[in-house]
């Protein structure tokens, strides 16, 4: 959780009545809605919360009425969807799909006992569907921003509780001065809070994105736009915008504060090589225990390379520190890490100047503790050109970079540490292993239908169109898909695969009779059973298996549902979440899953993004590192992997399966590939999820520059490349772009496309046999991708124990 504003009346002493309101009070939002959403048994409302904590919530009227509020307002919303469905054609399952519906203005009374009370404003967003800046939205409406001021003068303690996934802009509510980022933690989030509000555990998370205005956000790129979105602001995202034109924001990059206050003391700056470590003295000046979070920023010197007031370069939490204890903290970066792409040259650069070295606990609180001069330029790595080229030049900062009282005095006075091009080590191209002769040889023994089975997920004739809501497996109920089992009599098995982030997304429960699993109940999304009657049910192949037509033993089959990614992030802390990639691991060996399909982690690029919720931040340092932080905890269990994704440029959900990102080579390298290439070299994922949009003009699963060149020869990429969930027969309307196809993302080294059809299946056929007017494939184009997908196969299926029933209710 992350502490916004606090005048201490929090932690509250006494365990008694207390106010409970808003939309979140009764409503709690656990995470996201699409591929997010996670089949648990239970979750914790924050109305359970306190009361499962022994509060007495006065407040019950006012939450019934709202509830019959938030329904009529609910149908209204549905019925609209369903009415412009109707009129456009399209089915109401895509336009609900992620769609948000703002919150109702109300009129109700304020009558809860006692001195203290909770608003808790929630909000909700997901796959399909961008956020907009409206009222109810990313905006507050009037009823809320009313009801809060007037509770913050009714009640001598009172909490503003964010249950959000994403940015509010929180301008008309800054008065209030209790302010808490509750985000949405699954299954116990009620409880979660609770011990928080009663200081049994205590916030120390900071905020991954910039908070801001709405009107303060950059206006320089596009967003949202239904063909081509223009990444016009270049590297200036986030912090790196507000900071370089020196704008300050509501809360900035980095910032949360906790019950007690931290001083960073002492600061040494060392250099080994090319790696510089900066030890700092972290000391608790407060009366109870917490935790800090140390930031290392540093201000890259702009030469030829345009450059933003700072960058994040490291990080580190410290442990609980009671009052008055101190705990020495190093953090430590290599500077080749900080080397910008010349796109002229295509290479990695680090150029000459003085590189100046800010530690503090936020963006925005820090202090420059130490300058490393290089007296040249220094060029890192030769790389190719890839990703395609936009039609116009990236935006520059012309404004006064921001600046504070003192740092003329701290750069001044600041130690200088020289560093030579003799330090730096030779950049060595990493190198994936071969593929085993074995499996080379099986490859060679498979017909041309054969290798177009494996290079598409498995389906079965007719079924193809409900797999758009990620629900394509057979072999474990309510997974998203598998690969192909038609080739087990030759020693090929399938790959099981189950949706995130926030933990597996399986059925509730499943049956097994003599014809296999079936799942039972409703095994999609809860969020789109208001948008499908029983003829879109039909159409889609999503009949309720309910478990009436077919017999066997019911089993359990729910998984835990976990914080939602943003939230992840929000910790710093990076044994956490590997903690939280180990429950996951531990639960895809109970079901049998062999990849999940998380981390994701796109750059929060706009506060827009529908699925910001399931992204980490707007900077890529602790993107990459928080993923590699999962996957290691999900990788250590045999048999288990993660797929990261969404490869590359996946940045909005408007018109997400065609939409057009034009950015240019510097912002896709130092941007929104840098992540991805920090996950990859810390913990080298198993799978590469490519994202449904275009990059410059070429869809990204059909990009070889940006998959056989970057993912496998930059950066030793040595799992297997999978498309998102492409499904051609449910995609409506005419478009400026197609979207992609099987034979040409194979071309491209994109091992499989999923969930896999029959239109896939004849799209490489014919491009084998020289007949697909778009594509021709060789054998051994295709025969490279089978060889990944077959050697992955076996690695995960043989290390994984297949899983066994314990009793008739579970697994």
């Amino acid at each position: 959780m992350v502490l916004l504003k606090t005048n201490g009346d929090f932690p509250l002493r006494n365990i008694g009545e207390i106010a409970l309101y808003g939309s979140g009070s009764r409503q709690t939002i656990k995470g996201g809605t699409g591929s997010g959403d996670v089949n648990s048994r239970f979750y914790v409302t924050v109305e359970q919360g306190l009361e499962n904590a022994g509060f007495t919530i006065t407040t019950k009227d006012w939450m019934d009425r709202y509830d019959r509020v938030q329904k009529q307002a609910h149908q209204e919303f549905v019925a609209g969807i369903k009415s412009k469905a109707q009129a456009t054609g399209v089915p109401a399952i895509m336009l609900g799909m992620g769609a948000v519906m703002p919150e109702p203005e109300y009129e109700l009374p304020f009558e809860g006992a006692g001195d203290t009370a909770i608003y808790v404003l929630s909000r909700i967003s997901g796959e399909g569907s961008d956020r907009n800046a409206v009222d109810g939205d990313l905006k507050l409406t009037q009823t809320e921003i009313r009801d809060i001021l007037n509770l913050a003068k009714t009640y001598s303690h009172f909490m503003l509780v964010l249950n959000v996934g994403g940015v509010v802009d929180l301008t008309p509510v800054l008065e209030v001065s209790n302010i808490l980022i509750l985000s949405q933690l699954g299954v116990v989030t009620g409880d979660a809070l609770a011990d928080v509000l009663l200081g049994q555990s205590y916030p120390s998370g900071k905020l991954t994105a910039t908070w801001s205005a709405w009107d303060d956000y950059s206006p320089i790129g596009d967003f949202g736009q239904e063909d081509d979105t223009r990444y016009r602001e270049g590297i200036y995202v986030g912090y790196r915008y507000f900071d370089s034109i020196a704008k300050t924001p509501l809360f900035p990059f980095g910032y949360g504060l906790g019950y007690t206050q931290f001083c960073i003391v002492e600061s040494v700056v060392s250099l080994d090589g090319s790696h510089v470590n900066v030890t700092v003295t972290v000391k608790n000046m407060g009366s109870t225990s917490g935790k800090e979070v140390v930031q290392l920023y540093v201000s890259v010197p702009s030469g030829k390379l345009d450059q933003p007031f700072q960058t994040l370069a490291a990080f580190a939490k410290t442990e609980e520190l009671a009052a008055a204890q101190s705990q020495q903290v190093t953090l430590s970066f290599a500077m080749e890490e900080l080397s910008s792409f010349d796109t002229e040259r295509a290479v990695d650069v680090l150029e000459a100047g003085d590189y100046l070295l800010r530690v503090g606990n936020s963006s925005r609180d820090t202090r420059i503790c130490g300058i490393i001069r290089m007296d040249q330029e220094l060029i890192i790595r030769q790389l190719s050109h890839a990703g395609g080229t936009p039609d116009f030049d990236d935006w520059k900062p012309e404004a006064q970079q921001w600046t504070y009282a003192g740092e003329a005095d701290e750069r001044a006075n600041a130690p200088v540490l020289d560093l030579s091009a003799n330090a730096f080590a030779a950049v060595l191209k990493p190198v994936v292993p071969e593929i085993d002769s074995a499996v080379r040889d099986l490859v060679e023994g498979l017909s041309d239908s054969e290798l177009a089975w494996l290079c598409v997920g498995h389906y079965r004739s007719g079924n193809e169109s409900g797999s758009v809501i990620g629900n394509a497996a057979f072999a474990v109920a309510g997974a998203a898909g598998e690969t192909t089992t038609r080739l087990k009599e030759k020693g090929v098995p399938s790959l099981i695969m189950a949706d995130g982030p926030a933990g597996l997304r399986l059925s509730r429960q499943y049956g097994v009779d003599e014809s296999g699993v079936y799942a039972v109940g409703d095994s999609i999304p809860s969020a789109l059973l208001d948008f499908m009657d029983d003829t879109v049910m039909q159409a889609l192949g999503l009949q309720n298996s309910g478990g009436a037509e077919r017999s066997g033993r019911i089993f359990d089959q729910y998984c835990t549902a976990l914080p939602i990614g943003t939230a992840l992030a929000q910790s710093w802390n990076l044994d956490f979440c590997r903690a939280c990639g180990d429950i996951v691991g531990d639960e895809m060996e109970r079901f049998g899953v062999h990849l999940w399909l998380a981390p994701a982690f796109n750059i929060h690029r706009s506060p827009l993004c529908g699925r910001n919720y399931e992204y980490f931040s707007e900077d890529p340092l602790i993107s990459g590192r928080v993923a590699a932080a999962i996957t290691l905890g999900v990788q250590r269990h045999p048999g288990c992997g993660v797929t990261i994704k969404h490869y590359v440029a996946n940045n909005q959900e408007t018109n997400r399966f065609r939409s057009n990102s034009v950015v240019s080579e510097r912002a896709l390298r130092d941007i929104y590939m840098r992540g991805f290439k920090i996950c990859i070299e810390e913990s080298q994922p198993h799978t590469l999820m490519t994202s449904y949009n275009l990059l410059n003009g070429v869809h990204t699963s059909e990009r070889k520059d940006i998959i056989d060149g970057v993912l496998r020869e930059e950066w030793g990429f040595d799992g297997i490349v999978i498309s998102d969930w492409v499904v051609g027969g449910v995609q409506h309307g005419v478009k400026k772009y197609p979207y992609a196809t099987a034979a040409k993302s194979i071309k491209a080294g994109n091992d499989v496309m999923m969930p896999g059809g029959e239109m896939d299946y004849t799209d490489v056929l014919t491009a084998l046999a020289g007949t697909n007017n778009a594509v021709t494939l060789t054998r051994k184009e295709v025969q490279d991708c089978a060889s990944r997908i077959i050697r992955l196969a076996l690695r995960l299926t043989e290390a994984q124990t297949e899983p066994s029933i314990i009793n008739g209710m579970g697994v």
